[in-house]
């Protein structure tokens, strides 16, 4: 197993060089793709709770993705080698994660506005409330569908999209449940001159998607309820639609979207006969020098999976975006919200209320704020609550073949899920000093979100600096602080960057604090790291060496438990 490991990384090393010499335009037919492959040779250190079970000694995740590009046609497949995959992927995706081979091809017919694919791919209607398939390595999420698809982009104005297949699930594809839609936007300035006149813009949509599942639950195939004579018959098709607008004019956006589903007895809802929906209302301005976004939206039991009795990370059909900053900075970054879509575990949350905006100010030059090169402001803020709910009669404590749970529209629980306050201010000194300054105020509610530990609330502040020396060498510092008077402590985090172009790049950092092992806090740990990168042409290296805190890793609401590591590390991408 460990010869066939090493074996596989050489040969994505192999098709890296290989490549190049294939990557051309000849007749009009273009070869692009790309290489990644990020390597883990793992160490035991029991003091941060890495895994002492792993008897491979390199760990990988390694993708080769080939294009061929025409006038009228083209076509695609990607290599994946996961056989031995990098921490925290099996754990959340459980042993099916495990494998090589090629899962996504496609070939794709275009001519005329009109297009077919067949094979794998990937979509989303509207925001994506009840459809999105995607594919996000950092997180291992990939849910293409495989089988056919249509688009229509020949007719003024309209965009037209139908779609029929199964979704992949690791390295197997529901075959037992298909996925069925058909998505249509109209932009009504196309078709009326005094609107186009008048720098207006205005879209109307709107989408359908079907689940067809022929088989119930594994375990569920003829369930009684409990305290009852009734057996729960789960339904084959469940239907979920999406009707949209945004209207923009000039530097003003609005954007108003509305999707509901019919009865999803999953297990994610605890197997309850229960509607979903989903409501959202955005509008944004900006001008020179100023920019303002306001969002709002409430959520309730919109989980949708291909399978209902599933419960991987990847089994969603649909995405529910999250209404919080993504933040960069590794201490503002340290507990990130996941986007509670209507769960019973780890408590029940039957959704949300969210809200969200973002306003940025830059003082202009030759003014007092403002100084010799200007200053920019931003203010962020972010605010979610859960639903005011009242669960419905249950059977000996079984919410199993009930409603679940009854809600109000407007009606917010006492209690807050998350909250985070943030202002950054990015000043430039000279033209060759410049610093970015971040404080941010935060309440986390772990127990809500991970299961455990209460509230969390939190103080960070954060200072940049960065140092151009001449041309080709910049150097970078980061001083950041977490304060909270919670059990989990304070932390703190420091790096230093030195980048030398055109080729190299040096990184030392460290994070202090407390880690979470065992189901306790234990005694403050150094979380050192230290990277060389190296840049030529379309190839990027980076060799590093250090440990890794155990946490979420998150990506648009959606999050993975990554476990605490410890190793030599090597990440190798190009581009063609």
């Amino acid at each position: 197993m460990i010869l066939n490991n090493r074996l596989a990384i050489a040969a994505a090393f192999a098709v890296s060089s290989a490549v190049p010499a294939i990557a051309q335009n000849d007749g009009g037919i273009t070869l692009h793709g790309s290489v990644q492959s990020d390597i883990l040779v793992p160490e035991t250190d029991k003091k941060i709770g890495t895994d002492d079970k792993n008897n491979d000694d390199v760990l990988t995740n390694t993708y080769v993705d080939l294009n061929m590009i025409s006038k009228y046609v083209d076509a695609g497949a990607r290599f994946e080698y996961l056989e031995h995959p990098l921490p925290g992927f099996v754990e959340n995706f459980q042993p099916d994660f495990k494998g090589w081979g090629v899962p996504h091809i496609y070939v794709k017919g275009k001519y005329k506005g009109m297009e077919l694919t067949v094979g794998d791919y990937y979509e989303q209607f509207g925001s994506g409330f009840i459809l999105r398939t995607y594919e996000e390595r950092s997180l291992g999420i990939d849910n293409a569908l495989r089988g056919g698809r249509v688009k229509l982009n020949n007719i003024k104005g309209v965009q037209f999209t139908a779609l029929a297949g199964v979704q992949r699930q690791c390295w197997d594809w529901s075959t037992d449940s298909w996925v069925y839609g058909a998505d249509l936007e109209i932009n009504l300035d196309e078709y009326f001159k005094q609107m186009n006149n008048n720098g207006i813009t205005w879209m109307l949509g709107g989408s359908w998607v079907l689940k067809n599942e022929k088989k119930h639950p594994k375990g569920f195939e003829d369930i009684n309820i409990p305290g009852t004579n009734f057996y729960a018959n789960f339904p084959h098709n469940v239907n979920a639609f999406d009707i949209r607008t945004r209207f923009q004019k000039g530097n003003f956006s609005i954007l108003g979207e509305y999707a509901w589903r019919d009865d999803n007895p999953c297990a994610d809802n605890g197997y309850i006969f229960h509607k979903g929906n989903a409501v959202m209302l955005s509008a944004s301005y900006s001008k020179t020098g100023f920019s303002a976004l306001v969002q709002a939206k409430r959520s309730e039991d919109m989980s949708f999976r291909s399978q209902r009795g599933m419960t991987l990370a990847s089994g969603y059909i649909n995405n529910m975006p999250t209404f919080a900053y993504q933040h960069t900075y590794a201490l503002a970054a340290l507990y990130p919200y996941a986007t509670q879509i209507g769960t019973i575990s780890p408590n029940l949350t039957p959704g949300e209320w969210a809200f969200q905006g973002e306003f940025g100010y830059t003082f202009k030059r030759k003014t007092p704020l403002g100084g010799k090169y200007g200053t920019k402001l931003k203010l962020n803020v972010s605010h979610v609550r859960g639903l005011d709910y009242t669960t419905t009669e249950t059977f000996h404590g079984s919410q199993i073949g009930t409603d679940g749970y009854t809600t109000k529209f407007f009606g917010m629980s006492d209690e807050a899920y998350y909250q985070d306050i943030n202002v950054q201010l990015e000043k430039k000194f000279t033209k060759s000093f410049k610093l970015n300054f971040m404080y941010m105020n935060q309440r986390y509610n772990q127990t809500i979100v991970e299961g455990h530990g209460g509230m969390i609330k939190s103080n960070i502040f954060v200072a940049e600096g960065k140092y151009q020396f001449n041309n080709k060498m910049t150097l970078r510092a980061e001083a950041q602080y977490l304060g909270t008077k919670h059990e989990s402590g304070d932390w703190v985090y420091g790096l230093l960057e030195l980048s030398v172009l055109p080729h190299f790049m040096f990184t030392v950092s460290d994070m202090y604090g407390r880690p979470y092992l065992n189901g306790v806090y234990t005694d403050k740990e150094h979380y050192y790291m230290g990277n060389i990168t190296y840049n030529i042409g379309s190839h990027r290296i980076m060799a590093g060496y250090g440990r890794t805190r155990a946490g979420y890793n998150c990506s648009g609401g959606v999050c993975r438990w990554v476990p605490a590591s410890k190793g030599f590390q090597v990440s190798y991408n190009y581009n063609f």
